[in-house]
């Protein structure tokens, strides 16, 4: 009896953890796509989008400050979120160093610009500023 009430009390916290989690806000700012490089260029064309790659690297201190400080920003999540789809890429593993072939990183971060077949459009390399990133983003699509 002990066990059956147990397992009917963690059935009943387990779906107050699922369902209070799923009723969470969406978080501001960029919203990265989570997928392979492939399918975020399938989403892209689909969307008639171009891509906003952030290359990337786990020891990047630059890279650690965009990702506290500019990509959380409101204004910047919801300019970049309507107009691109948004990936981050670790350059040195999973697909990104299969991607440096094709996208060559001068330095860390390097932020891409790349339209729905692949073609960059306009790169830059160092930490920005949401200020910054949207002047970017605005250049970008005026190309």
């Amino acid at each position: 009896m002990k066990t059956l009430r147990l397992v009917v009390i963690l059935l009943l916290t387990g779906l107050t953890f699922q369902t209070s989690a799923s009723d969470e806000p969406k978080k501001e700012g960029i919203q990265f796509f989570h997928g392979t490089w492939k399918q975020a260029l399938a989403k892209a064309k689909a969307e008639n989008k171009m891509i906003f790659l952030d290359a990337y690297t786990t020891w990047c201190g630059p890279c650690k400050w965009m990702q506290t400080k500019s990509f959380p920003n409101k204004q910047l999540g919801e300019f970049y979120n309507s107009n691109f789809i948004n990936v981050k890429m670790d350059m040195e593993s999973g697909e990104g160093p299969r991607l440096l072939d094709r996208y060559p990183v001068r330095g860390y971060p390097t932020l891409f610009f790349i339209d729905f077949e692949g073609e960059v459009v306009l790169t830059e390399a160092g930490a920005k500023t949401p200020e910054q990133l949207i002047a970017m983003a605005k250049e970008a699509i005026a190309q």
